[in-house]
């Protein structure tokens, strides 16, 4: 597998770009690099069927898969818009920055 250089956090606000979530936004629950996709929360949501077993009846189970990472894009803080990220140098260490407004991220 291939590692990707991974430029959201768990905790970032993303807007998804393309699929069949266009438009919606939500926060990065989880990170997988290795496989270079995020999980968002309330975003790419499926349903699978769960068959009974060990005295629980079977039920359909709703919840989120990972979104490829290029189909999401950093909301900037300050516009509010999707933006791409940059990493530049201040006070020694790398930091993250929104490429619309400059706004330097957490």
């Amino acid at each position: 597998m291939h590692m990707t250089k991974m430029k959201l956090k768990k905790g970032d606000t993303v807007r998804v770009i393309s699929g069949k979530d266009k438009g919606k936004t939500g926060t990065v629950v989880r990170v997988l690099p290795r496989e270079g996709r995020v999980l968002v929360d309330g975003v790419n949501r499926v349903k699978r069927h769960t068959k009974a077993r060990g005295g629980q009846s079977s039920r359909i189970v709703e919840a989120e898969r990972p979104i490829d990472l290029s189909n999401v894009m950093l909301v900037d803080p300050k516009t509010k818009k999707p933006t791409r990220v940059g990493r530049v140098i201040a006070d020694g260490a790398l930091v993250r920055v929104a490429k619309k407004s400059g706004t330097t991220l957490s």
